[in-house]
């Protein structure tokens, strides 16, 4: 069972007194975090080589950064490739990938998805003389199903780009399945957005089925930056442009400049402080992460039950998160009121609860919500019973005024 007490303590942002329901949009930062990022700056440290302390300390950042993440996905070490967000990622493996793409092939994206993972392989297609075609999802459940996906796939499909999960809605997606039928039917790779995901669920690049798998660490308690995971036989196939005296190696041939060390010290303690929040601190790290994350979902779960329950007795709301398998976010709008009100109004009340469409410009629009998109809860970790009592007190208030 998860200490909700002790894991907040860990959050100095907390004691200012806010109740954040805006983990979706990136969470507050654990103390051991800025401590490794702190002390990782202050040190001894110099350009990754073997030779002089400074830079074996460089060497060891990486190293440590590299396996913690590949522990979080499951994955190889070697395949992790660093960023400074994922959606800078993506625009450089969209354009690494579309070399390889040719008039007439067929890339498959996601009405669902972020435009992190919509605009960077559109862009691509373009500049390649290659067809985009769409995924959709339906707007009453909120659902993507199989038969969606097989609706688009052909023998002409390179790609298929999907989330792991609604940043908007939440939506969750049957990866697996969806994976197995695009490597079945086409042969095309399965890029695969876990952003929202990897906050909430445990993730694995094999057992999810992708090809790639990227993720934000500042959506689980670290700093900013991205990182995309695959197998290191999948890169080496890839040339990416770089400068011509940096590493070919994999994965550096796929980081462009000096990696930011302090960063990635941040990451690998942002991963051992969710192993530590396991039930049983014993153990493999990756089966810590996966026990923690487990525990984190289901007290998650049980603050989003509690928020629905207290929305369905306000009225006036409509929940546009409906999917069965879906992550703690919900989206609101009003029927008296706009989302955007709801906003100042709940800030102004020490709840920090935004609204928009947050980027995800394809579902918003689906929905029939355009750019105003709604208001979006989305709990994380650190979110007690006492956040949401002030959450569901403030937004009776504002229905009622």
């Amino acid at each position: 069972m998860l200490d909700v007490d002790v894991l907040r303590s860990h959050f100095p942002a907390l004691a200012e007194g806010a109740a954040h329901f805006d983990g979706a949009g990136g969470t507050q930062t654990a103390d051991v975090v800025g401590d490794a990022i702190r002390v990782t700056l202050l040190s001894d440290i110099s350009n990754r080589n073997t030779v002089t302390a400074a830079e074996r300390r460089a060497e060891e950042v990486v190293t440590r950064a590299r396996g913690a993440l590949a522990d979080l996905l499951e994955a190889d070490p070697g395949g992790v490739v660093f960023g400074r967000s994922m959606t800078q990622l993506t625009f450089d493996f969209s354009r690494t990938l579309a070399k390889t793409w040719r008039p007439g092939d067929e890339v498959v994206l996601s009405r669902l998805d972020h435009d992190a993972n919509v605009r960077p392989w559109v862009i691509a297609a373009q500049a390649a003389g290659v067809t985009v075609r769409w995924i959709d999802f339906d707007p009453a459940t909120g659902e993507l199903t199989l038969d969606h996906v097989r609706e688009q796939l052909s023998e002409k499909t390179r790609l298929v780009a999907l989330t792991g999960a609604s940043n908007l809605i939440g939506t969750r997606p049957a990866l697996r399945p969806i994976a197995d039928l695009v490597h079945s039917t086409t042969g095309a790779l399965f890029y695969v957005d876990a952003v929202h995901l990897a906050a909430h669920a445990p993730v694995s690049l094999p057992g999810l089925g992708a090809d790639f798998l990227a993720c934000s660490p500042y959506k689980f308690f670290g700093p900013h930056c991205g990182v995309v995971a695959a197998a290191p036989e999948l890169l080496a196939e890839l040339h990416p442009d770089k400068l011509l005296p940096s590493s070919d190696s994999v994965p550096e041939r796929f980081e462009l400049g000096t990696l930011p060390y302090e960063l990635m010290a941040g990451v690998t303690a942002a991963i051992d402080f969710i192993a530590g929040l396991a039930p049983d601190a014993s153990g493999h790290r990756r089966d810590r992460l996966v026990a923690a994350m487990n525990a984190t979902a289901a007290h998650e779960d049980a603050l989003r039950a509690k928020i629905e329950a207290g929305l369905n007795e306000i009225g006036g709301i409509t929940v546009w998160s409906r999917a069965g398998r879906r992550t703690p976010t919900l989206l609101l709008t009003f029927e008296e009121h706009e989302a955007a009100d709801a906003y100042p109004f709940l800030a102004d009340r020490g709840v920090n609860v935004p609204a928009g469409s947050f980027y995800a410009y394809e579902p918003a629009r689906h929905l029939g919500l355009g750019a105003a998109g709604g208001l979006r809860i989305s709990l994380t970790a650190y979110n007690n019973d006492d956040d949401v009592n002030r959450l569901l007190a403030g937004i009776r208030e504002f229905v009622s005024r």
